[in-house]
């Protein structure tokens, strides 16, 4: 799994990587049980400071994505979420709110938004299947 970040994006280099793993174990490209790569090589890579990658691995794992096994790593937990039902639905509605506003300010109408979520949930469930349909080496679980 190769990660990436966007300095000038505006948004902070750790949530983007909460971000992107997220996204990952959501598709599928990420399992449960895969470990992450460890900080420090993972900080050198995209060119960050280590603590960086922690804080990203904290926040993660406070919200139920990974658990941190000591002397071992941080690894996709099971999809289960330690958030309840009225909390999940808030944090989802932030999000939605977020889209909306943004497609506000893109004049884009509320069918071509629609239609744009339709298409994008049908993408991501494709590639949901994908990952979860292809074979994986010893290489990949690395």
């Amino acid at each position: 799994m190769v990660f990436q970040v966007n300095f000038k994006s505006g948004l902070p280099v750790y949530l983007q990587l909460v971000d992107q793993i997220k996204a990952a174990a959501a598709s599928g490209a990420l399992r449960a049980g895969d470990a992450l790569p460890s900080i420090r090589p993972l900080a050198e890579q995209l060119r960050v400071n280590r603590n960086t990658v922690a804080k990203a691995y904290t926040e993660l794992e406070g919200q139920g994505v990974i658990e941190t096994l000591p002397g071992k790593g941080c690894f996709v937990r099971e999809n289960a979420t330690p958030f309840r039902k009225e909390v999940r639905e808030r944090l989802l509605s932030q999000a939605i709110d977020a889209a909306l506003v943004q497609a506000h300010h893109l004049q884009v109408p509320a069918d071509a938004f629609l239609e744009l979520v339709q298409k994008r949930l049908k993408a991501f469930e494709r590639q949901a299947q994908q990952n979860s349909n292809s074979p994986r080496s010893e290489k990949e679980n690395v």
